[in-house]
């Protein structure tokens, strides 16, 4: 689950953007003026931040600067009423990765939200990874098995990077067919299962208890590194 914090200072945008994103499966923390958020978003290890230009204490702009400044890599979505070009792009300068000017849409908010998470789980794996005996070189698309080369299906390695960029997230199956296979690849849910047992094989020491691609029953599957 990723987890969302909310820095913002009127209580009713605060209660229906915590209440919404709640609803969406999402963990939401939230602060109502620039220096608390400040300082939660350099202690926490959130996934994105929602944060309103104007706040008390000290404004949007300058939290989203001053964390850039101190390399703090957190997305951020900017929330203004605001709207006009250059504030838009004082915003962008500041270090903010999309700035959305009050009053959006909901579905709205969410989509770009999505797409900024989606895109940072990619590039979270962007070097080597390593669980057990099994590397991951992302850029070369290689798995080794204690120094060997391991040799993966495209849908083997696409399923197994997608557990992997999740750890201890349990993932339905269609889910993984959607991201995956694509939309509506196919009814069979068993298309996951068949692929989940080849990975195995090849990667978990004991395929049939496995340490790193578990299986949550009734649910999906959850890697663990």
């Amino acid at each position: 689950m990723a987890l969302i914090l909310i820095v913002e200072d009127e209580p009713g945008l605060r209660l229906t953007l915590t209440d919404r994103l709640k609803a969406e499966g999402y963990v939401v923390e939230t602060r109502d003026d620039g220096i608390a958020g400040l300082d939660a978003a350099r202690a926490h290890g959130y996934d994105l931040i929602l944060l309103d230009v104007m706040l008390p204490g000290m404004d949007g702009f300058r939290v989203c600067q001053t964390l850039r400044e101190e390399d703090v890599d957190t997305p951020i979505i900017m929330l203004t009423a605001r709207g006009n070009v250059g504030d838009r792009i004082t915003g962008l300068k500041s270090g903010a990765d999309d700035y959305l000017p009050k009053p959006f849409h909901m579905q709205e908010l969410l989509l770009r939200m999505e797409a900024i998470l989606r895109r940072t789980k990619k590039e979270a794996l962007a070097q080597n990874v390593r669980f057990g005996a099994i590397e991951i070189d992302a850029k070369a698309a290689l798995v080794r098995r204690g120094g060997a080369e391991v040799t993966l299906s495209a849908k083997e390695y696409q399923l197994m990077r997608y557990l992997v960029q999740r750890p201890g997230e349990v993932v339905n199956r269609d889910t993984l067919l959607r991201e995956v296979w694509g939309y509506n690849a196919t009814p069979n849910t068993r298309t996951v299962d068949v692929h989940m047992t080849w990975l195995r094989q090849k990667l978990e020491n004991d395929p049939a208890s496995p340490a790193h691609f578990v299986t949550v029953r009734g649910m999906g599957y959850r890697f663990d590194g």
